[in-house]
């Protein structure tokens, strides 16, 4: 398509005056707000290109008897998806599964023998061996999230989007001497700086599509409107007469993506009012259910996608250590407990069961991504995910062989449909500088990196 007139500003909102004040809506890419004269897949801004990372508590269970629970049988493009990675089949064209990578700056050194879950989180994205302590002094390393967010972050309003399911509150030492500090997030900003995250759906949502002031602030404006959304419905509907019928099939699919999200917050927390819990033992605006809340916050980073509000996230379905249980899927034991299985047969079909179910979610984030329209093609050809662990067997604290899988396009530069086996110890470093490269950010050196992987793009890219 191509527009004649004057192009709408890229980072327009929608504004209106609601009860509690103003409030504001961003908008996904339209057409027209592409420059006259230029068909949107040829201007140079085109294909922004979207990072993530997906982050696995506790290990998963690995391959035993003959049963392949993680790691796929075969190499190359002849491969047989594992039992835990078969919710990814309808993604195989796009989806890498990668072994052989080690992460050994998670190893315990002159630290002491505990300690490997609390190393494991903070050396997966950044490859350095964090400080040992329990105070303030913390010290670990930039992480290859916060990397990227410097360089395509520059563009959004967020440069970086850290969600996570676990509070992230918890101070003092979680593990052998280590600050919680390491366990409550896997973003670093700095050597210094731990980049904190947010586990609360409501509080994301307004952070998103707030206006002004501090989370809590924003939360309450939020409860006092009806609806973020009626409050902008007078701009929305002057603004859709000036566009095309393709902008403004977009702009209504968008605004009911968006409604949808507050309606399942507003219930959530409507309900979180008659509970039998006590109120201030969960705040509001969390899912009692482990996979309504994923799905939760799978769907405020597919919307944060779609209005380009970040084009980097990343995302703890837990923090290492924890005990939740998982009834939905008839697993009541604690996680951490469960995944030390001691090879016992009966535990691994278990501990692979909740593999599968974390996959199952993660699939259907994919699914969103991949039936979202952008530019030249969907959200998911224009993005690239890491999906995976900080340990691989748990039964033995281990940092070699890491379970990690790759899915997106990367506007072309990554090519899926394969099972990559690498050298024993090559380090997961060199799979960072990997993924920065696909979506176009130079970075020399990242922890322990040794270069980048020989991983080719497509053909004639």
């Amino acid at each position: 398509m191509f527009i004649t007139k004057k192009a709408l500003d890229r980072r327009t909102v929608l504004r209106g005056i609601g009860r509690a004040g103003a409030a504001a809506l961003a908008l996904p890419l339209l057409d027209a707000m592409v420059p006259a004269g230029v068909a949107l897949a040829q201007t140079p801004a085109r294909p922004l290109r979207r990072l993530g990372f997906v982050y696995m508590p506790n290990g998963v269970a690995r391959n035993f008897t003959g049963i392949n629970y993680w790691t796929p049988v075969g190499e190359g493009t002849n491969f047989e998806l594992s039992q835990i990675l078969t919710p990814l089949a309808p993604y195989r064209d796009r989806l890498t599964v990668i072994s052989g990578l080690a992460q050994h700056q998670a190893d315990a050194f002159d630290d002491g023998a505990n300690g490997d879950h609390t190393r494991g989180t903070s050396s997966w994205l950044s490859g350095v061996h964090c400080k040992r302590t329990e105070g303030a002094d913390v010290k670990n390393g930039i992480t290859a999230d916060q990397i990227a967010a410097a360089e395509i972050g520059k563009a959004t309003a967020l440069p970086s989007l850290e969600l996570a399911i676990d509070l992230n509150f918890l101070a003092g030492q979680c593990e052998n001497s280590y600050s919680c500090a390491y366990l409550n997030t896997i973003s670093w900003r700095s050597d210094t700086a731990p980049m904190p995250t947010e586990n609360n759906p409501r509080i994301v949502f307004e952070r998103l599509f707030g206006d002004g002031g501090t989370s809590a602030e924003r939360l309450v404006e939020a409860r006092v409107n009806a609806s973020i959304i009626d409050s902008v419905l007078g701009d929305l509907n002057r603004l859709s007469q000036s566009l095309g019928a393709t902008d403004r099939v977009k702009v209504d699919e968008y605004v009911d993506s968006v409604r949808e999200v507050e309606r399942r917050i507003q219930r959530v927390e409507k309900g979180g009012g008659t509970s039998e819990l006590p109120t201030l033992e969960r705040p509001s605006g969390i899912p009692d259910r482990f996979d309504e809340h994923v799905k939760l916050m799978y769907d405020l980073q597919w919307l944060a996608f779609r209005a380009d509000l970040t084009r980097v996230t990343t995302f703890m379905l837990g923090r290492e250590l924890n005990f939740r249980t998982y009834p939905e899927i008839g697993i009541n034991e604690g996680h951490h407990g469960l995944s030390h299985h001691q090879d016992n047969p009966n535990q691994l079909a278990k501990y692979a069961r909740l593999g599968t179910y974390q996959a199952e979610l993660f699939a259907s984030f994919l699914e969103k991504l991949q039936s979202t329209p952008d530019g030249d093609g969907s959200l998911l050809d224009h993005s690239l995910f890491m999906y995976g662990a900080g340990l691989s067997n748990p039964n033995l604290h281990a940092h070699y062989d890491l379970p990690l899988a790759v899915v997106g396009g990367a506007a072309g530069r990554m090519k899926g449909g394969r099972h990559l086996v690498f050298p024993a110890e090559t380090p997961m470093t060199n799979l960072l500088l990997t993924m920065l490269d696909k979506v176009g950010v130079h970075a020399e050196k990242l922890g322990d990196s040794t270069g980048k992987l020989p991983i080719e793009p497509l053909s004639g890219v």
